[in-house]
């Protein structure tokens, strides 16, 4: 049941996704994992403390529970799924839980993260220009991707998974495979890595 989780949140200390770490969260109090930037005024302002009565309401319909918070959920409607997921997190929290198998090999990380750092060639942008309303990325395999700027995204990773400083990657994305982001280390590196060209 977990894996209904899984998108969002890692059991991995430290690595924070959408939502944060849920790695030692037993008994903890909500809204307070460290270096977790993200959590709404709602949730930082309950007293609220995750065992297993918390942790039931909360997975049931957390915008009942804490009016105002941002977690998009919907909640677990049944109770048995709501306490297979409480017993994960406990047995997490206390070293006892079995270790998850990766969804997908390759650049795929435990948490379904993409490793950027293992981009093959046709992944690894070597320079992006814009012209008009369109984007020319072009990649160490050397192909070139024209992109209507509208449909590339330009993102951050500074987590371990992130690319190398000053090494983008680019990934597909859209239903059409007409659109991309970009993914960058840092937000400084963006705006000097494109460059205004025609040609």
């Amino acid at each position: 049941m977990f894996q209904a989780c899984a998108a969002c949140h890692s059991v991995i200390p430290g690595e924070h996704l959408s939502g944060p770490s849920l790695a030692g969260i037993w008994n903890g109090k909500a809204g307070t994992v460290e270096k977790f930037l993200r959590y709404s005024n709602a949730l930082k302002s309950t007293d609220l403390i995750w065992d297993e009565a918390t942790l039931d309401k909360w997975l049931s319909d957390p915008a009942q529970l804490v009016p105002g918070t941002s977690m998009t959920f919907t909640g677990l409607k049944e109770s048995k799924d709501r306490q297979d997921v409480i017993a994960y997190l406990r047995a997490v929290s206390e070293g006892k839980a079995p270790s998850a198998e990766p969804r997908r090999g390759g650049m795929m990380m435990q948490s379904g993260k993409v490793d950027l750092k293992k981009a093959p060639p046709a992944g690894q942008v070597v320079s992006i220009s814009h012209c008009g309303d369109t984007y020319t990325v072009r990649t160490a395999d050397g192909r070139t991707n024209k992109v209507w700027e509208f449909n590339l995204r330009f993102k951050t990773d500074s987590s371990k998974e992130g690319p190398f400083p000053g090494k983008p990657v680019i990934v597909g994305a859209g239903m059409q495979g007409d659109r991309a982001s970009v993914v960058f280390k840092s937000p400084e590196e963006i705006s000097s890595f494109i460059k205004r060209s025609c040609e």
